[in-house]
Order: C-alpha cells, then sequence, then structure tokens
C-alpha cells in the first residue's frame, strides 16, 4: 500500500462485510490500483484476527500469498504482462497478447464452482478489466448476474468506461486516489529518484510510473528524443526516423503528442505540464510557431496514434509524421537560423 491510500484503506477494512461480490477499483495508471487489490486480497484471505485491519503476515494463508500460491486466489491479467519481455522475446515465437480472452475467464470455473481450499474468500483478481475482449467480458458478466457464494471479484480499470456498462452496474465502483504534488514528490525522493517534479510531471503525475521511468531507459530515451526534436537547426527527420523504426511506435507518437500539447499550453495559458525542464526552449519556440498549424498536427498526431499499433512500415511511418513536425516548426527554424 501507499501513503495516499491509508484513508480508503481504513474505511474498506472497518466495513469489509459491506464489499459484496464485485468491486472495481478505477483511475489513472501508475497510482497504485494493482498493488492495493492485492493486499484487499490479502487481508481479506488472513486467517488471523490478531492485527485489525491488516493482514498479519505471519499466517499460513498470508505467507501463502506472499510466494503466489494461495489456493484461493487468482490473479487475470493479459498474457503481455505476465511474461517478462526478455522471455517472451527469447522463448516465444509471437508476442504475448496484450488482452485477456475468454479462455481465461472459462479457466475461473472450476474456482468457481468449488468451495474454498480455507473456508474463506475466493478471490479473483482481473488486471486490468479493461483488455477482456468482448467475448471474456461477457462471460464475465455471467458470473457477475449469478453471483457465487464467498467469490468476490476485484476489477482494476484504468479506463473504466472501456468495461461494459452491465459489468460496472454490478461493481461497487471506487474511485482510487491520486496523491497530491507534494507527498508525491515526496515519496518519489525516498524510492531515489533525484528529478522528482520533473519526473512525475513526464508521467502525467502518476508515481509509479514516474518510479518506473527512473528505473529504466524510457526517462533518458525520452529526454534524448525531445532534445533531437527541439534543437531545430540539428533536426533531421529522415535520420532520427531511421534511428526509431526499431522502437515501440506509440510511445513514441505519445512523446510528440506531449511535446506539442506543452507547446499549446504554454502558448495559451502559460503553464507547462510534461516538460518542465524544457521552458526556456518552449519559450522560445512558442511565439514563432502558427497556432492553428498546431492544432491541426495535434489532430494528426491522434489519428497516427491508433495506425501505430497496426503499421506495416514503421520507418515510412515515422518520417511521415515526423517531416510533418519539420514543416511546422519551419517559421521557428528560420527565425532561429537568422
Amino acid at each position: 500500500m501507499y501513503p495516499w491510500q491509508n484513508k480508503i484503506w481504513e474505511t474498506l477494512a472497518k466495513n469489509d462485510a459491506s464489499i459484496g461480490h464485485a468491486i472495481l477499483l478505477k483511475g489513472k495508471k501508475g497510482i497504485g490500483k494493482q498493488g492495493f487489490a492485492k493486499s484487499m486480497a490479502k487481508f481479506l484471505l488472513c486467517e488471523s484476527s490478531v492485527i485489525k485491519g491488516r493482514a498479519c503476515d505471519n499466517c499460513l494463508s498470508c505467507m501463502w500469498f506472499e510466494q503466489n500460491s494461495h489456493p484461493d486466489f487468482n490473479l487475470v491479467e493479459p498474457d503481455a504482462l505476465a511474461v517478462p519481455s526478455s522471455e517472451s522475446q527469447t522463448k516465444l515465437k509471437t508476442k504475448p497478447s496484450k488482452q485477456i480472452g475468454i479462455e481465461k475467464i472459462r479457466a475461473l470455473r472450476d474456482v468457481i464452482n468449488m468451495t474454498s481450499h480455507r473456508s474463506g474468500y475466493k478471490i479473483i483478481l482481473i488486471h486490468p478489466a479493461e483488455s477482456m475482449n468482448v467475448a471474456a467480458a461477457n462471460a464475465l458478466l455471467k458470473n457477475l448476474e449469478e453471483p457465487p457464494p464467498e467469490t468476490l471479484f476485484i476489477l482494476v480499470a484504468h479506463n473504466p468506461s472501456i468495461l461494459l456498462p452491465t459489468i460496472r452496474s454490478r461493481c461497487k465502483q471506487i474511485t482510487m486516489p491520486v496523491p497530491d504534488l507534494n507527498l508525491a514528490k515526496n515519496w518519489l525522493e525516498q524510492n531515489g529518484v533525484k528529478e522528482a517534479q520533473s519526473a512525475l510531471a513526464l508521467a502525467s503525475y502518476s508515481p509509479l510510473t514516474a518510479l518506473e521511468y527512473n528505473a529504466n531507459k524510457y526517462y533518458l530515451e525520452h529526454t534524448d528524443f525531445i532534445k533531437n526534436i527541439s534543437i531545430l537547426e540539428r533536426f533531421n527527420p529522415i535520420a532520427l526516423a531511421e534511428e526509431l523504426q526499431k522502437t515501440d511506435l506509440p510511445t513514441t507518437v505519445n512523446w510528440l503528442q506531449k511535446w506539442c500539447y506543452d507547446l499549446m499550453s504554454y502558448r495559451i495559458t502559460g503553464k507547462i505540464r510534461y516538460h518542465l525542464y524544457m521552458q526556456s526552449r518552449i519559450e522560445e519556440l512558442v511565439l514563432k510557431i502558427d497556432l492553428l498549424q498546431l492544432t491541426g498536427y495535434l489532430r494528426i498526431l491522434i489519428d497516427m496514434q491508433r495506425l501505430a499499433y497496426h503499421t506495416l512500415n514503421p520507418r515510412l511511418f515515422l518520417e511521415e509524421i515526423l517531416i510533418s513536425y519539420a514543416k511546422l516548426m519551419a517559421p521557428a527554424r528560420n527565425k532561429h537560423s537568422k
């Protein structure tokens, strides 16, 4: 659990009998919803009453849970989350699915119809719930309509609006809290993130996402990309497309969207959301860019984000969006060169 979840945890822990048969934890990605869901599952499965409102960590149930071997707990998630990326690249011929298919929901039949191994809850955690395809969602709906005894479904969703309305209506919906800036910043600093405020801004103020970015190459790669497209006298769209063609295309488009959003936001409101460390450069560029053309380019990027998942030629795809960006920035580049 995370410090910004203490209040909501206390509320639920005091009234765990009113949870019902299904809950939906909803909120933006990177705020700790899955960790909260697992803590809740562990607490409800705990067989000790020594500590009120918390799992004891010492009973057999808690030890099983920590070892990922509790017989009454089932985690349902896409293969892409279950299989480590390095393993998927070396052992699997095809990319693991990012969807939860109907076979994963059907596999729960035995779990649902059997009595629990420990005479308590049977808990099924589905994460992220919106990754269920239509068939899987409909199969789950049947279980929610006729809830089995002593079975609790915990659904975690980043985008709950994608879920079937009938699924949402059968769950107790809980909006998970987003930490305030100071709390998130302090938490990140305690976890070794040096530029905590900049990391938070880049991660849309989701602290777990910011921590993940800091732990891998994402932050450095993003920063390098922004330097490439913001130093206009050195910007070469063809060369950059060649360099980036093996990267994740939706991520690259998202970087462009965030950068152009900041240009637009600063031009209109004087505020920067994502690239706080680039304020002086943004100030220099925005006055030289045509606002209508920038708006049009942002609309193009929305369409290109959808195509990024299905493009057949990554290099040509990148060339198209980067050359369009170069045309957008041409007035700023010409003025700068003069």
